[in-house]
């Protein structure tokens, strides 16, 4: 057997939300470019979100091939698309998978952290595996020494301040901005480090230029084998692939970019807030009224609405407002409301797009900073507060709306964002000013550290072909 020429056959196995979908498919695919020859384990329906993708590069003869995971009799998953928070439950698939594995085993499988069951049958079985996180190694480290340091009982309230001690950078945060699984100690956060405990190491999304120091914090403090693979949104070259990444768009993405070919350079704002997050009625007009009071340029993803035990007559008069103010936008030639899915990664590359209003989700920052954008952060849930110290505190690149309040994905928050913060963060980032520009040198210089990274030589290349070679020495020595 020749092992110099034999691929590595790697298993990827992502979870169902759009937010770690769409980086592992992505992670798979670039793998697969550099000779692995991938699986991608996943069920009927979310085949069908990226078939179209794989079949391109199939036809460019890249070793890649989606493998679709059929449930026991009797039982299902929920049909939650690419809206699936971490807490759904996936076991379900835990029988298939130990079939699959039993009959045809791989070098290594891939595994999102949120599939908390898989490592026991992994273990088990005894197959290589390694963790695919979803975020940053940033985030990592702070929720790694809040979770060491900091004691929450010991605060006085949700709203006092306190440093997040041992990092290399000064982070202040309050209990009311770190995630409940952190708060308190919980099943969800011990079963995704046991997971980890099973595995050779992480594979990251990130590239080292971003965050030097907290790639060798990881490694060096933490004691954590790593590799930074990314920014793995880069590998989509092609129109195709950009403008399907995750779902095919619900707009029209030409009528999408005509819109935006009218518009001056650096003039637009492009707001989103991801595919999971739910905001009330009530937020949403408080952004519209913020966004027409500041007079700039916008595109606004609206997506999820959540929905309160309002009577049908309040509903009514929230939506006309928001209608009504779609209606003015448009005959003013001021903005676009598109409802649904929307094509990123080609907004966000359009010259005009000036700024990028977010949650600050992992995927939405990377693609943000990859297009050399600045932001507004409004972060929700998840690691997302965390994120955007590393964006305004650390990196500087990026002004803070004054979301406060961390909550679920599907929960209502006590405060809303007034339309005041929302007019005054959204001004002082669109206006040009001194400050804007140096932000967006700083923004753009990191943009070309990325692509530095996922080219050859760069860094996260580097990377990849570092873990291929760890698993050909593991394929050897298994065949020995």
């Amino acid at each position: 057997m020749n092992h110099e020429t034999d691929a590595v056959k790697v298993y990827f196995f992502p979870f169902l939300g759009g937010g770690h979908q769409i980086p592992m498919i992505d992670t798979a695919r670039v793998f697969a470019k550099h000779g692995v020859t991938s699986t991608i384990l996943t069920t009927p329906s979310n085949a069908a979100q990226f078939q179209n993708s794989i079949t391109r590069d199939q036809k460019s003869n890249l070793p890649i091939t989606i493998y679709t995971l059929t449930t026991p009799k009797n039982t299902q998953l929920p049909e939650i698309g690419m809206s699936a928070g971490p807490m759904t439950d996936s076991s379900v698939l835990l029988e298939p998978v130990k079939q699959l594995l039993l009959q045809h085993r791989p070098d290594c499988i891939v595994v999102d952290m949120f599939h908390r069951w898989a490592g026991d049958i992994i273990g088990e079985l005894k197959v290589p595996m390694i963790v695919f996180n979803g975020n940053g190694c940033f985030p990592r480290c702070v929720l790694e020494n809040m979770r060491k340091h900091v004691v929450f009982e010991n605060l006085s309230s949700d709203s006092e301040s306190f440093i997040v001690p041992g990092l290399p950078d000064r982070i202040e945060m309050t209990r009311s901005q770190v995630p409940s699984f952190r708060r308190n100690k919980s099943e969800f956060t011990d079963r995704m480090a046991q997971i980890e405990e099973k595995s050779l190491g992480i594979v990251i999304n990130s590239f080292y230029d971003l965050e030097p120091v907290y790639a060798d914090y990881i490694r060096n403090e933490l004691g954590k084998k790593r590799w930074l693979v990314g920014p793995v949104s880069l590998y989509n070259r092609s129109v195709e692939d950009k403008k399907e990444r995750g779902k095919q768009p619900t707009i029209d993405e030409q009528s999408c970019l005509n819109w935006l070919n009218s518009k001056k350079s650096n003039s637009v704002l492009y707001i989103s807030f991801g595919s999971v997050a739910c905001l009330p009625m009530k937020q949403l007009k408080e952004i519209a009224y913020g966004l027409e009071a500041s007079d700039q340029p916008f595109i606004w993803v609206v997506g999820k609405i959540f929905n309160s035990s309002k009577s049908d007559d309040q509903t009514c008069s929230e939506n006309w407002v928001l209608d009504e103010f779609e209606k003015r936008m448009k005959e003013m030639d001021k903005g676009l409301i598109l409802r649904g899915w929307a094509p990123q990664l080609l907004i966000l590359e359009h010259d005009a797009v000036g700024g990028f209003m977010t949650h600050c989700g992992w995927n939405s920052t990377l693609e943000g900073v990859c297009a050399g954008v600045p932001l507004i952060t409004w972060p929700l849930s998840a690691e997302q507060f965390i994120n955007e110290k590393l964006v305004t505190d650390v990196l500087r690149i990026g002004v803070q709306v004054g979301s406060r309040e961390w909550g679920s994905w599907e929960e209502e928050r006590k405060e809303l964002v007034g339309r005041e913060k929302v007019e005054f963060a959204v001004n002082k980032l669109m206006v040009e000013s001194e400050e804007v520009e140096e932000m967006r040198r700083r923004v753009k210089s990191i943009a070309e550290k990325a692509k530095r990274a996922v080219e050859e030589g760069g860094s996260s290349y580097g990377d990849i072909d570092a873990l291929i070679h760890e698993l050909k020495i593991l394929q050897i020595g298994k065949d020995v």
